[in-house]
């Protein structure tokens, strides 16, 4: 037992730590990059700067100055716009044609990259004023997004890496939980065959035969379990059923063994017949888990109705107790493995039937409707069979 303890005490730590890990370089990762987007910002500034005094002292050295050619020409990868006071443009580089020859384009433009940098008064050897809009380098805008691409690309890699662990163990188990069902039903195969021999001694003997006919019941009723253990994790088959019988035969079958202040009543063989393609081993399981659920919900008082309905493409089969109900939060939660309300239960049984009905015979299974102390509906729908 410490063995396992510390075993798990060590695996969440390990995940803790990655976890940790994992932040701190992604942190680190997201503030080297913006550090360096941010120097990279200033030295563009800088060379902005540089590059408007230049410009500004062009007419007063002459454009023969090779100091002051040299830094104009050294700016070819930051866009910018120089304009007079009525936006017109003087000159420009890396500045689409249709905003050059569109004034309202120009003019959200220019505010564009005035939001971004600040823009620079020029003024020249002649007294006269231009405007200097700049934005930022490819460079400088890739170093500024990348982190996040960065990181959309880690979390992208990380969901993947969640969920092909979480499909991998979620297979590991159903290998485990078919495993042990087979097993179950190869152990239980003896047992049964010797207590059919034990009522074929009885039916000879000079006692109540009744009592032999109801134990022959059960033990033909355990013979289908052993057979749905068995049929788990195997291909399965369908085939036409006529729901109406299906159904009706495990109502009877629990009609006999209710406590005396439960009723069960069904309305389904005084109907017409409805037929669906079905696996009739394991729907006969999930109408069981259903009044089972239903049986417990009432605590030993109350009654059970199940209804058959339909309309041009389904079947509904309605199983309605008067017990104690529950949220709506449980909806859903109700159909997922360990969940349970009871003090006893593994919280396998509505989680299997929901991959029997949906995931064999395509249909579905949901809550219908449930408020506490007043009762719960579970409705299964079914592709309607017409013959």
């Amino acid at each position: 037992m410490k063995k396992k303890f510390s075993t798990k005490i060590f695996s969440f730590r390990n995940r803790v730590v990655i976890i940790i890990l994992g932040f701190i370089i992604g942190t680190s990762s997201l503030l080297f990059t913006n550090n360096m987007a941010r120097q990279l910002r200033e030295k563009e500034q800088n060379e902005v700067k540089l590059w408007s005094f230049a410009m500004s002292k062009m007419g007063e050295m002459g454009p023969e100055n090779q100091v002051l050619r040299q830094i104009i020409n050294a700016n070819t990868n930051i866009p910018f716009v120089i304009t007079t006071g009525t936006l017109d443009v003087v000159t420009s580089h890396l500045i689409p044609e249709r905003i050059l020859t569109n004034p309202a384009l120009l003019r959200q433009k220019c505010v564009e990259m005035a939001a971004i940098n600040q823009y620079w008064e020029i003024k020249t050897w002649s007294n006269d004023t231009y405007y200097l809009f700049y934005g930022e380098s490819n460079l400088l805008r890739t170093l500024v997004y990348f982190p996040y691409i960065q990181l959309a690309i880690i979390c992208i890699f990380a969901m993947f890496g969640y969920i092909t662990f979480r499909s991998s163990k979620q297979d590991e188990q159903n290998r485990v939980w078919i495993g042990l069902a087979k097993e179950t039903a190869h152990q239980l195969g003896t047992p049964t065959s010797s207590l059919f021999g034990w009522i074929e001694y009885l039916r000879t003997q000079p006692i109540d035969q009744t009592a032999v006919e109801e134990m022959n019941k059960d033990v033909v009723r355990l013979t289908k379990v052993v057979d749905r253990f068995s049929k788990i994790g195997s291909t399965t088959s369908l085939s036409e059923g006529v729901i109406n019988e299906i159904v009706g035969g495990s109502v009877l079958y629990f009609r006999t063994r209710v406590p005396r202040n439960v009723t069960i009543n069904y309305n389904g063989l005084a109907m017409a017949q409805l037929k669906a393609l079905v696996n009739e081993a394991l729907f006969e399981w999930v109408i069981e888990n259903l009044l089972k659920n239903a049986l417990d919900a009432l605590s030993g008082v109350g009654s059970i109705d199940v209804k058959l309905s339909s309309d041009n493409d389904w079947i509904y089969i309605d199983v309605k107790d008067t017990g104690k109900g529950m949220p709506k939060s449980n909806f859903k939660r109700i159909f997922e493995p360990g969940f349970t309300t009871k003090t006893r239960g593994w919280g396998l049984g509505l989680s299997l039937s929901k991959r029997i009905i949906e995931g064999y015979h395509n249909g579905r299974i949901f809550v219908l409707n449930s408020e506490i102390d007043q009762g719960t509906t579970i409705r299964i729908m079914l592709k309607k069979l017409y013959s």
